[in-house]
């Protein structure tokens, strides 16, 4: 049920006209209600049910499956605050800069991944604005909401989005990045990294480990082959 206004050619005001089959819905509540980590981790689990789902569902983009040679540049989005972030803005972040980065690095260019992930379950206390409410609502009392939606809880210099690529591509990426950064509150940076790809060892250690066969390729991940066994004379 509900009341469209409309300007009639007879009326110069606005006059109401009954739509019975349009069916109205709350708005959103602006994600400025839920950025700053003022309660406690509140997740899913046998206690708190009927969360809805993510509205981010996939987590890594790009070319995945490509070697940990193959991308030795990497950068990474950080986040400079203590705050949380909605899934729905990891999920604006995420098609921005994929749309960049296939554009000007093609789609087998690069491996974009969101690094955290919404856990964090955000509630809302519905309150009744229609005509007559003031029977059926009661302020303050029993102001436990329900599952509203979800965020993720970041720290200070907790990366939020890394991609790996070329060095060609290096640019790129960060523009990639700083046009991401606009869909979050608060303050984040954009970083270049001096290790190799999504890796934990320098370029010039990785080099050096990947000649002497102390590392070894593990689809898009290195693996560290240990110095044991037999003796060898």
């Amino acid at each position: 049920m509900a009341w469209k206004a409309q300007r009639g050619p007879q009326t110069r005001g606005r006059s109401l006209c009954y739509l019975p089959n349009k069916k109205v819905t709350m708005g959103r509540r602006p994600a400025k209600c839920y950025r700053f980590q003022n309660k406690k981790p509140f997740i899913k689990s046998r206690f708190c049910r009927g969360v809805p789902d993510p509205k981010i569902r996939i987590y890594d983009v790009g070319n995945k499956k490509a070697s940990v040679d193959a991308f030795p540049f990497v950068a990474h989005l950080v986040s400079d605050e203590k705050e949380q972030l909605s899934s729905e803005a990891l999920e604006a972040a995420r098609v921005a800069a994929n749309r960049y980065l296939t554009k000007y690095c093609g789609k087998d260019n690069f491996h974009m991944r969101i690094r955290c992930h919404p856990f964090q379950v955000l509630r809302i206390n519905k309150m009744l604005s229609c005509a007559g409410a003031d029977r059926l609502q009661t302020g303050m009392r029993h102001a436990y909401g329900k599952p509203s939606g979800v965020a993720a809880r970041v720290a200070i210099g907790q990366p939020i989005i890394s991609v790996r690529s070329k060095d060609s591509f290096g640019p790129s990426v960060v523009e990639a990045l700083r046009r991401a950064k606009f869909k979050f509150p608060g303050r984040q940076k954009v970083l270049g990294s001096k290790k190799w790809g999504f890796t934990k060892y320098e370029r010039e250690v990785y080099a050096e480990m990947r000649a002497n066969g102390s590392l070894g390729l593990d689809g898009n991940h290195e693996k560290y082959h240990p110095n044991r066994g037999p003796l060898k004379l």
